[in-house]
């Protein structure tokens, strides 16, 4: 009786810590996604400023050199579409989504230059440090869903893009802010749209639609 008294508590012991960490898991889910929403919408304002501020012959100009396609995150193997991403295991979202984050580290230290300083735009050294906070949630996330395991992911060794991509492509200053931005603002909506299928993925849903 004594025995069959101290399984059962342990095993109550043991539920109410997987349910404590469920809840964490979630609440860390929660804030990664509203993190990237700010950020993702903070960028939207940065460029639609920008573009605001523009000479009618400059949004010419602008409207036929940039091919969204060219950022620095090209080189981080990604989802190319809603429904490779729908099938892409929460893991691996989570993985892209802390290498397209590490991937502004440097770059975010920039987006004040690409803007005019009369704008609102926010603070560099903010945009750099959600950033980091950010990629900090994500590897947590990261760490609770090996549970333990090695990670064996292979692009985590891997060198990150040269860090002054943006700075060295030879391009005028116009064409390189905007390409900064338009970047900037690409790469937020990727990982928002990536951490909310993954946090669908936790849920066990099969219809984790875009």
């Amino acid at each position: 009786m004594a025995r069959a008294l101290v399984l059962l508590s342990v095993g109550l012991v043991s539920l109410l810590v997987n349910q404590g960490t469920a809840s964490e898991n979630q609440r860390l889910f929660n804030n990664a996604v509203i993190r990237v929403q700010h950020l993702h919408q903070l960028a939207a304002k940065m460029i639609n400023d920008f573009e605001d501020n523009l000479l009618p012959e400059e949004r010419g100009q602008l409207s036929k050199i940039f091919p969204l396609s060219f950022c620095n995150s090209d080189s981080i193997e990604a989802p190319t579409g809603k429904d490779e991403t729908q099938k892409s295991s929460m893991l691996k979202l989570l993985r892209i989504s802390f290498r397209l984050i590490e991937s502004w580290e440097f770059p975010s230290q920039t987006l004040s230059g690409a803007v005019s300083n009369s704008l609102t735009v926010g603070n560099p050294n903010q945009i750099t440090e959600k950033l980091a906070d950010l990629k900090v949630g994500i590897s947590v996330l990261i760490k609770g869903c090996l549970d333990g395991q090695p990670n064996m992911d292979d692009n985590d060794s891997l060198p990150l893009p040269f860090e002054d991509f943006y700075l060295t492509m030879g391009e005028s200053s116009l064409r390189e802010s905007f390409r900064l931005l338009a970047c900037f603002k690409k790469d937020m909506h990727k990982v928002e749209t990536y951490l909310r299928v993954a946090n669908c993925r936790r849920s066990l849903d099969s219809n984790c639609t875009l």
